[in-house]
C-alpha cells in the first residue's frame, strides 16, 4: 500500500487525536470495574452508603466522560477516512484520465469502475474500522490482561488457555478466506462488464431477440460471484460462533475457579466481578481483532488492485522540457510512420509518408481495417509511433507538451460522444469560453441550427446521457459543431459524416471549406463523394499507402481507388 499512503498523508492529524481519544478511552473503560468492585467489596459489605453514592457518581461521570471521547474519536476517524476516500477516487480518476488507449484496453473499463467505485469503498470502510476498533483492540487486550494478573494472577491461568485458542481459530479462517476474497473482486469484474455490455447494448440485443440468452449470461455470472460470496459467508460465518464459545466457556472456567478461591478465603467478591469483566474486555478486543482480520484480506486485495492502476506508467507523457510551438497554420506530415498494436502480428500501418498542408483539404479513404482511424488517432497521441516521426508544425509531437498539442486540434470521432447536460453545453465543450454567438455559428457550419431550433427548448434541451435522445445523425452534427466552436489550428474528422444524408453531407463540406482558413483539414472518410473535391485523396490499403494524389490522379494511376469508386458508382451517380 505504498502508492496508497501518499492519499493518507493529510489526515495524518485526524488519526492521531482519534488515536489518542481511544487511548483516553480505554483508560475509562479500564478504570470502570476497578469501581465497581470497591463498591461490591467495601461499600456493600461495610453497609457504607455515602461510599457507595460517591463512588457511583464517580462511575457516572467516568461513563459520561468515555462516552465524550467515543463520539470524539468516531468523529475524526471519519472525517479522516472519508477523506481519505474521496481523494484516493479523484487521484485514481485523475491518473487513469492521463492513459493512454494502450492502457485503457490492458486494464479494461469496467475493472478501472469496480477499482474505483467498490475497491475504494472496501478501504475505506476498513480504514475507519481500524482506526474505531483496531486502535482500541490492543488497548484494551494489554490493558486488560494487566488488570486481571493485578486482580488475581493465579486465576489469569485461564485465559493461557482461553486466549491461543481464539488466536488458532482466526488464524485458519483468515488462512480460508483470503483467497476467497480475491475470487469475489475478479468476478465482479466480470459481473460489471456483462451488466455493462447488456446496457450499452440493449438496441443490438433487441433487434437480435437475444435479451433471454443476455439475461442467462448475466445470471451465470451473478450465480457465480454469489456462489464464491456464500462460501467466504459460511467460512467467516464461523467465526462469531466460535469466538462466542469460546468465550462463555472461559467466563465458567473464571466463575469455577474463582468461586473456589473466594472459598478459601484468596479473593474478594467483587475482585471476582472485575476480573470477568476484564476478561471479557480481553476477549472483546481479540473479538473485534478476528473482525478486522477477516475484513482486512479484502481490504488487501482492494488495495493491490488500485495500486495496480496507480503504479501504470502511460507511454504517452510530457516531454521533460517544455517548449511552447506556436500552432497558427500547423501543417501535418507523416515521416515514414509505423505502428503496431499490442500482441498484433503485422502492423496496422506501415511506412506512411504524406503531408497536409494549412488551408487544404486532405482526405484519406480505404477499406475497412485499412488503418484510417489508427492514423487519424496518432497526431493527438492516443497511441505513439513504433517507428517514424509525426510532426505538427514542423515539431516532433513527442517533444510537445500533450495539452499544448491537443489545444491545437478539432477532433471528431467516428462514434460521436455526447455528455448529459444541454445542447449549448455540448457545442461549449469544445470551447468553455465560446459565446452564445460562437455556438450557433458552429452548429450552423455543421448542419445543426436547423433541427436544434426544432427542438422543444432549442439550444437550452436536455442531452440525454450518452445522446440517447437524438439521433445518430444529430449526434454526429452536435460532435462537428464542439470541434468547429473550438476554432482549431488541425481539424481531424473521423468518418463523421457516414449518418448523413449525401445533400447535408455535400453542404457540410462546403461550410467546412469556407471555415477552416488557414487550418489544417484531415477528413477520414467511407464515400467517394466525401473525399472528391479533397486537394489531397490518401489511398490506404492493408496499412499501407496505395496512392496518393487527387480525384482525377488517383482515377488514372491508383488501382485501389478505382475499385472504391466503382463499387460507390451507381449511388454517388442516383445522389
Amino acid at each position: 500500500m505504498i502508492r496508497l499512503s501518499r492519499y493518507l498523508r493529510p489526515y495524518l492529524s485526524p488519526v492521531v487525536f482519534s488515536i489518542i481519544f481511544v487511548f483516553l478511552q480505554s483508560l475509562a473503560n479500564l478504570f470502570l470495574p476497578t469501581l465497581m468492585s470497591d463498591i461490591v467489596d467495601t461499600g456493600i459489605v461495610k453497609g457504607d452508603m455515602p461510599y457507595i453514592f460517591k463512588t457511583g457518581i464517580l462511575m457516572l461521570v467516568v461513563t459520561l466522560v468515555a462516552g465524550g471521547f467515543t463520539i470524539v474519536s468516531n468523529y475524526l476517524a471519519s472525517k479522516a477516512a472519508t477523506g481519505f476516500g474521496r481523494d484516493l477516487r479523484n487521484g485514481m480518476f485523475s491518473h487513469v484520465e492521463t492513459f493512454s488507449l494502450k492502457e485503457f484496453d490492458r486494464v479494461g473499463t469496467s475493472s478501472l469502475i469496480t477499482r474505483t467505485t467498490n475497491d475504494i469503498a472496501q478501504i475505506e470502510q476498513v480504514y475507519i474500522m481500524m482506526l474505531k476498533m483496531m486502535t482500541m483492540a490492543p488497548l484494551m487486550f494489554i490493558g486488560g490482561i494487566i488488570m486481571a494478573v493485578y486482580k488475581d494472577a493465579k486465576l489469569s491461568l485461564v485465559l493461557v488457555v482461553a486466549l491461543p485458542a481464539i488466536l488458532i481459530s482466526v488464524f485458519f479462517l483468515a488462512k480460508k478466506g483470503i483467497p476467497l476474497f480475491k475470487e469475489i473482486q475478479k468476478k465482479m469484474d466480470r459481473l460489471n462488464l456483462v451488466l455493462r455490455e447488456g446496457l450499452t447494448g440493449i438496441r443490438v440485443i433487441r433487434s437480435f431477440n437475444r435479451t433471454h440468452y443476455e439475461i442467462g449470461r448475466f445470471d451465470a455470472a451473478n450465480r457465480d460471484m454469489t456462489q464464491t460470496a456464500v462460501r467466504v459467508n459460511q467460512i467467516m460465518a464461523a467465526a462469531m460462533p466460535l469466538m462466542m464459545l469460546i468465550m462463555n466457556l472461559s467466563t465458567v472456567a473464571i466463575v469455577w475457579f474463582g468461586g473456589l478461591r473466594i472459598s478459601s478465603g484468596n479473593m474478594q467478591v467483587g475482585d471476582l466481578m472485575a476480573f470477568i469483566q476484564y476478561a471479557m474486555q480481553i476477549m472483546f478486543s481479540i473479538l473485534m481483532g478476528a473482525m478486522m482480520f477477516i475484513m482486512i484480506p479484502r481490504a488487501q486485495v482492494s488495495a493491490g488492485r488500485i495500486n495496480e492502476v496507480l503504479d501504470i506508467r502511460p507511454d504517452i507523457i510530457d516531454p521533460e522540457e517544455k517548449e511552447h510551438h506556436p500552432g497558427n497554420g500547423a501543417g501535418v506530415i507523416f515521416d515514414d510512420v509505423t505502428y503496431s498494436f499490442p500482441g498484433a502480428e503485422t502492423p496496422a500501418l506501415s511506412h506512411i509518408s504524406f503531408s497536409a498542408r494549412p488551408g487544404e483539404m486532405t482526405a484519406i479513404i480505404g477499406g475497412t481495417g485499412s488503418g484510417k482511424s489508427t492514423l487519424l488517432n496518432l497526431i493527438p497521441r492516443f497511441y505513439d509511433t513504433a517507428g517514424g516521426r509525426v510532426l505538427v508544425n514542423g515539431t516532433d509531437i513527442r517533444e510537445m507538451p500533450l495539452e499544448e498539442l491537443r489545444g491545437m486540434i478539432g477532433y471528431v470521432p467516428q462514434k460521436a460522444v455526447l455528455f448529459t447536460g444541454t445542447v449549448a453545453d455540448n457545442i461549449r465543450y469544445g470551447n468553455d469560453t465560446a459565446t452564445e454567438e460562437e455556438i450557433r455559428e458552429a452548429a450552423r457550419i455543421a448542419q445543426a441550427d436547423e433541427f436544434i431550433r426544432e427542438m422543444e427548448n432549442g439550444y437550452a434541451s436536455v442531452i440525454a446521457q450518452g445522446g440517447k435522445n437524438v439521433s445518430g445523425g444529430q449526434k454526429q452534427r452536435l460532435a462537428i459543431a464542439r470541434a468547429m466552436v473550438r476554432k482549431p489550428a488541425i481539424y481531424l474528422l473521423d468518418d463523421c459524416s457516414s449518418a448523413l444524408d449525401y445533400r447535408t453531407d455535400a453542404r457540410l463540406r462546403a461550410g467546412l471549406r469556407r471555415t477552416i482558413g488557414s487550418s489544417t483539414l484531415i477528413i477520414v472518410a467511407q464515400r467517394v463523394s466525401t473525399v472528391i473535391h479533397a486537394d489531397k485523396i490518401i489511398v490506404l490499403d492493408e496499412g499501407k499507402i496505395a496512392g496518393i494524389g487527387t480525384h482525377e490522379e488517383l482515377m488514372a494511376s491508383c488501382r485501389v481507388y478505382q475499385e472504391i469508386v466503382a463499387s460507390q458508382l451507381e449511388k454517388e451517380e442516383l445522389a
